[in-house]
């Protein structure tokens, strides 16, 4: 089959590997008809987390089942289904806390230290070694294991409309039901990539009474206002804290939300103390929600970090009596409540795709969509 594979850092392309089989008893087999690329691909891709052999990438995937296997009772040959990007075994003490991302039975590396080298969560489609070494979905088949519990049946809708349900939109909807909205808060996402629009989806769905995007680049800015309807600030050209003051009283937002992550853009001098510290990439957008948030207030941290960092916040954090939630989507816990609104028609998903090309051009893809290029915030694949 074709399917998009990891090399080396910048280095991927779309390359003929085996054809996945039946491994576990649980497993199915999908014909990929759908799938995009996410930005915590790009950290695989930039080389922020290490991935030393190659890997079919993408999490974010769905398709129609060709083959099933014999302990499968729920689906069956032929259904078309979507795949969230956690892979969970549905047994343990973390999947039965619905706390799926931390699966104790999908990762070898699995461990209760986190945050290490050795001992990570729950294993990831398509995410290094490190998340389990499972071959992901950017490719024209994909073995999905522990399909009963995982995999959920779609009818009836197209597969742009649902297909984010694998990761973006759980994601974002994650950093808002943390904040545990009364009814009428603010809340600020940094951020308007993919994540940071489902963020304010979801804010707005939660009872936010005002939405406020951030971001450096215009073109995301106006896709947020469009697809969001939210309040936008441009980095580049303004101190957003000072400016989320003014717009509340002076005391700063209720909820701040981070869903850029390690990524961030970097100064010089950053650089420079990530050589010196063995940490990669940067937290200045949790620096920014810690000064733009309000007393008492939630900082929602959805961005990935691969790394312990120096100067975090914590004296500012502790003055301010924040509280951080922070972690991957419990997307098996929010999927069946969040298909219903897209079945109901009360958020759309699919008007923040920007490109859509076949596998074949995967590897420009991921070449535009890391650098920016042609106003690009969101491609989808189709094999």
């Amino acid at each position: 089959m074709k399917a998009l594979v990891f090399h080396n850092p910048k280095k991927v392309s779309v390359d003929i590997v085996k054809d996945p089989e039946i491994e576990k008893d649980s497993d199915v087999i999908i014909k990929v008809t759908s799938t995009a690329i996410c930005g915590s691909d790009l950290h695989i891709y930039n080389g922020f987390i290490p991935q030393v052999k190659p890997m079919v990438l993408g999490h974010e995937f769905m398709g129609v089942i060709t083959e099933v296997g014999k302990d499968v009772k729920n689906f069956k040959k032929d259904d078309r289904v979507v795949v969230p990007f956690p892979i969970a075994c549905g047994n343990c003490f973390f999947c039965n806390h619905n706390l799926t991302p931390h699966c104790e039975n999908s990762n070898p590396n699995y461990g209760p230290e986190g945050g290490t080298l050795k001992q990570k969560g729950g294993a990831l489609f398509g995410f290094t070694d490190l998340y389990g070494g499972y071959n992901g979905g950017q490719a024209e088949f994909a073995r999905v294991p522990y399909a009963d519990f995982t995999l959920r049946k779609i009818d009836h809708l197209k597969d742009e409309e649902v297909l984010f349900l694998t990761d973006i939109f759980p994601t974002g909807w994650s950093a808002i039901d943390w904040a545990d909205l009364k009814g009428g808060e603010t809340v600020v996402v940094f951020g308007c990539g993919p994540v940071g629009i489902m963020a304010q989806k979801a804010a707005w769905l939660k009872g936010a009474g005002r939405v406020i995007g951030v971001d450096f680049l215009d073109y995301r800015l106006e896709i947020a206002r469009k697809s969001a309807k939210s309040e936008t600030l441009n980095l580049s050209n303004t101190d957003v804290v000072l400016a989320i003051r003014d717009m509340t009283q002076g005391r700063g937002a209720d909820v701040c939300v981070d869903a850029v992550g390690m990524e961030a853009k970097r100064s010089i001098w950053e650089k420079i103390s990530n050589n010196l510290h063995m940490q990669a990439g940067t937290i200045e957008v949790i620096k920014l929600c810690a000064s733009a948030v309000r007393r008492g207030g939630v900082i929602s941290v959805v961005g990935v970090y691969g790394s312990p960092y120096s100067n975090f916040p914590f004296g500012q954090i502790f003055d301010k009596g924040v509280t951080i939630k922070t972690g991957q989507a419990l997307v098996h816990h929010y999927i069946d409540e969040l298909l219903e609104l897209v079945k109901s028609k009360k958020v759309i998903l699919d008007d923040i795709i920007t490109h859509s090309l076949p596998l074949d051009n995967a590897a420009h893809a991921y070449e535009i969509f890391c650098d920016k290029k042609d106003n690009c915030l969101k491609v989808v694949l189709k094999p």
